[in-house]
């Protein structure tokens, strides 16, 4: 008794019939390989690096390396003294670019910084010689500035609560101190001075100021409201043109009129 194949059974008769044919023909059917993780599982008792044991530490811990930019700016000054000692104190490292391994460093001068540069290559080796893993590859030197030392933080003071002031009583001296002064006054001999030496002084001061005196005369004193010299003498010759003037218009006027004219002997002398 045949019945009717469902679709399933179909199905699976096309696929039967697909493998058979895969067989007949040298095909083999793979099958997809699983990845597979091995997980290490340490309970503390094997065997371990001392670099791994490290870095193991530093990650529960929570540490972090250090960067080696931060080293060089760090030990800058023991660079500095080791490659350029007579530059010790007087050049400061500002930046570090661990990408391009740039050093920033900032001179106290305009020779120092010259002298940085002449010392430069020098001046890398010894970094990166010093700090491992540094990688200063060039040096900028920046314009001149005056280097800090450190950093000073300066903090407002508290005010002092006001104290009132007390009046200070003034003792009096003790008696011995009196009589030790009273005592020093009798014993200092009074200044003598002998006349006769008084006397030769007085003469040489005033024979001195009669030689000054002669040497250089006190001018005559002038009235404030006199005239200057030169100013008398510019008043005078304007009084002289005014008063040739004046008889040139007389003359002219007298021989205009028909007259006799009486020359002056001055207008004679400059005529």
């Amino acid at each position: 008794m045949t019945g009717e194949l469902g679709g399933v059974d179909l199905a699976r008769q096309a696929l039967i019939a697909a493998r058979e044919a895969a067989k007949k023909n040298g095909a083999a059917i793979r099958k997809p390989k699983r990845r597979t993780t091995t997980v290490v599982r340490r309970d503390g008792r094997e065997p371990l690096g001392l670099g791994a044991a490290i870095g193991m530490m530093m990650t529960e811990r929570g540490m972090v390396a250090p960067a080696a930019g931060g080293s060089v700016l760090a030990d800058f000054d023991d660079i500095l003294a080791a490659a350029v000692p007579e530059l010790a104190g007087r050049v400061q490292a500002t930046a570090f670019d661990a990408e391009t391994g740039r050093l920033d460093v900032v001179p106290d001068a305009p020779a120092v910084g010259t002298k940085l540069r002449w010392s430069a290559p020098k001046l890398i080796a010894a970094a990166n010689e010093r700090v491992q893993g540094g990688h200063v590859r060039a040096l900028h030197v920046l314009a001149p500035a005056p280097v800090q030392t450190g950093s000073t933080t300066t903090a407002a003071a508290a005010p002092a609560p006001a104290v009132p002031a007390v009046p200070v009583e003034r003792r009096p001296p003790p008696d011995g101190y009196r009589r030790a002064i009273e005592a020093h006054r009798q014993a200092a001999p009074p200044s003598r001075v002998d006349p006769g030496i008084a006397e030769a002084v007085e003469r040489q001061t005033r024979a001195m100021r009669e030689l000054s005196r002669r040497a250089f005369p006190e001018p005559d004193a002038v009235p404030d409201d006199a005239p200057a010299p030169i100013e008398q003498a510019r008043l005078q010759r304007r009084r002289q043109a005014a008063a040739t003037e004046a008889a040139a218009l007389r003359r002219a006027r007298d021989e205009k009129a028909g007259r006799t004219v009486a020359v002056p002997r001055r207008l004679e002398q400059t005529a």
